[in-house]
């Protein structure tokens, strides 16, 4: 357990000094609030910008768990991976340190957000609600952390990754639920979109926004946060020994 706290803070450590990449991670998703929750004149909904802002988060939980796969890629390439695998702490700790470290990094982000969303005009929810929410957001990003980093170990170099998160994610979010209910869809859009795992996160949300308690959901992200760590340390035994 200290093992993994210290790969945390020393994550965190190094992100809290890039000043630059912190402000520039919100950009994109307050862009989307402010000119797509606001602008965009719709007709399925009476709040859009309620409506929106589940996706806007999920988003942003997104952005944050395939940018931190990079992390571990520029680890593995100046070398501090090997040196990490020197101390005697277990080699796991290395990568549930960094898995949640990056899901942690996309909940403050989440957070940011969701205060951007408050202050032009979104609905406030009451403190359950909003600890249900984030449970969702943690599970989530804990999925998409694990995938990032699962694919990070596989690729050599810092440009393939690079290609590899500009080709799915916005794909991701654009097949997703987070614009427009299924109803409106094509539906061969709305197909993808129900098996898009960006969808359950953010129905998720939407459901807790509506007074329920969305027990499938957390459960399935449950079974595919423990299937994805699984890969993942598996990969990770492969990929270092």
């Amino acid at each position: 357990m200290n093992g993994i706290v210290a790969y945390m803070k020393r994550d965190f450590l190094k992100w809290g000094r890039g000043r630059v990449a912190v402000v520039s991670s919100l950009v994109m998703p307050a862009a989307w609030l402010v000119f797509v929750g606001l602008a965009l004149p719709v007709q399925f909904t009476g709040n859009y910008l309620d409506f929106i802002v589940p996706g806007i988060l999920v988003m942003t939980m997104l952005t944050a768990g395939l940018s931190g796969g990079a992390l571990l890629m520029f680890d593995k390439i100046l070398g501090f991976l090997n040196k990490f695998l020197a101390l005697p702490a277990p080699r796991s700790s290395i990568l549930i340190g960094k898995i949640l470290f990056i899901t942690g990094r996309g909940l403050v982000q989440a957070t940011i957000i969701l205060a951007i969303a408050l202050l032009i005009g979104a609905s406030l929810l009451d403190p359950v609600q909003y600890g249900i929410t984030y449970l969702v957001l943690f599970l989530f990003g804990v999925l998409i952390s694990g995938f990032a980093t699962t694919i990070a170990l596989y690729l050599e170099d810092h440009d393939s990754y690079a290609a590899f998160n500009t080709m799915i994610s916005m794909p991701l979010f654009f097949t997703s639920s987070a614009l427009m209910p299924y109803s409106v869809m094509p539906g061969w859009l709305a197909m993808i979109a129900r098996l898009n795992p960006l969808s359950y996160a953010i129905d998720a949300v939407r459901e807790v926004t509506a007074g329920g308690f969305p027990a499938g959901a957390i459960l399935l992200l449950l079974v595919l946060d423990a299937a994805f760590l699984a890969i993942c340390l598996r990969v990770f035994r492969k990929v270092t020994i």
